[in-house]
Parts: structure tokens; C-alpha cells; sequence
């Protein structure tokens, strides 16, 4: 079973740059679609980003498009969100996933993904 664990949260002002990591325990990792979500206190999970197991494809939720870049290393097993200019609209909790079961670029929908992290929080000052 693959473990994600994640990296890279702080307090950072709005208009700042923050870059998260997600690190996997397994090189099986290499071959699933892996995605990013957000919590904030008081709302249900929300999708942020998705990169397909080649790393050739993304996706963003229009909220962050423009601003966060999702990345991977599959010789490193890790995956990664920059996230530029941000927002106090972008504090939560933000937490890697990982889809086994989908071939190419993973889903939008929390429900799709297999395995998670335990999250690391963000908190953006205005």
C-alpha cells in the first residue's frame, strides 16, 4: 500500500509563494494519476490540481489556474504543488492523492482517489 506523505506548509502573506511536496514510500507510485485537495475549516473537500502518471497532462480547478503548477518525479517518487500569488482564500489543509485504478490523468472527485496523506496545512495572512 502506497504512503503519501506531505511537506512545505507555513504562513506565508497573500501575494506569496509557497511550494509543497508529497513524498510516496513506493515506486508504484510511478504509475498512478496523483492530485491535489484542499480543506478549510467548514467546507468539504475540494480539488486543486491533478497530473497524469506521465507527468504530461494537468488540470486545475479554475480558483487556482494561472497561480499553482502541479509537478511530478517519479525517479524521486515525489509530487509537487508551487503555488504563486496566493490567496487568504487558499488557506486550508492540503493533501496529496493517489488513483490506482485510473490510467492517464486522474479525476477531479476525492471519492476517485485510493490513497491520501495525512495533509499539511497552509495558511495564507491578508
Amino acid at each position: 500500500q502506497v504512503q503519501l506523505v506531505e511537506s512545505g506548509g507555513g504562513l506565508v502573506q497573500a501575494g506569496g509563494s509557497l511550494s509543497l511536496s508529497c513524498a510516496a514510500s513506493e515506486r508504484t507510485f510511478s504509475m498512478y494519476p496523483m492530485a491535489w485537495f484542499r480543506q478549510a475549516p467548514g467546507k468539504e473537500r475540494e480539488f486543486v490540481a491533478t497530473i497524469s502518471w506521465r507527468g504530461s497532462t494537468t488540470k486545475y480547478a479554475d480558483s487556482v489556474k494561472g497561480r499553482f503548477t502541479i509537478s511530478r518525479d517519479n525517479a524521486m517518487n515525489t509530487v509537487a504543488l508551487q503555488m504563486n500569488n496566493l490567496k487568504a482564500e487558499d488557506t486550508a489543509i492540503y493533501y496529496c492523492a493517489a488513483d490506482r485504478t485510473t490510467y492517464g490523468l486522474g479525476s477531479s472527485h476525492n471519492v476517485d482517489y485510493d490513497y491520501w496523506g495525512q495533509g499539511t496545512q497552509v495558511t495564507v495572512s491578508s
